[in-house]
């Protein structure tokens, strides 16, 4: 069971293959699109609640893109995931008062203690983790022939 909502899976993603790839240059919207397999413009307004939020940073020019904002060792993963769920639309509320009342509190809470769980991991432990397992950088040394 997924505890995640996919665009939050998808943010943590995007700033650590920013952690990863943001040296010695910002990484371009379109790279990080292609590595993650989505289209452009589905990850723009992701990126830019991550601005948004002091996580990431946009860099401007023809050698643009998006940098982190501090030391991958100063985000927690929790705080990108409550980036990103500040722009996703509130659940409706119900006219069941036993969903309202038992239901919804208890959800609540098993949320905020997963989410208390998030804080304790940083940008940085999933950028070591990736290292470990090799996964993201061998993408970094593929040239972009792109205009």
């Amino acid at each position: 069971m997924m505890l995640l909502s996919r665009r939050s899976v998808l943010a943590l993603a995007a700033v650590v293959d920013i952690a990863i790839h943001a040296r010695p240059q910002p990484v371009a919207a379109k790279l990080l699109a292609g590595r993650l397999g989505l289209p452009p413009r589905h990850l723009e307004t992701l990126l830019q609640a991550l601005v948004r939020a002091d996580i990431l940073k946009g860099v401007r020019g023809p050698r643009g893109g998006y940098e982190l904002a501090r030391e991958r060792r100063r985000i927690s993963a929790a705080e990108v995931v409550r980036a990103v769920a500040v722009d996703e639309p509130e659940e409706e509320k119900t006219e069941n008062v036993f969903i309202e009342t038992i239901i919804h509190p208890i959800v609540s809470r098993a949320g905020e203690a997963f989410l208390g769980d998030l804080e304790g991991v940083t940008i940085d432990d999933i950028c070591r983790e990736a290292g470990e397992k090799k996964v993201l950088h061998d993408e970094a040394a593929k040239p972009d022939f792109t205009i």
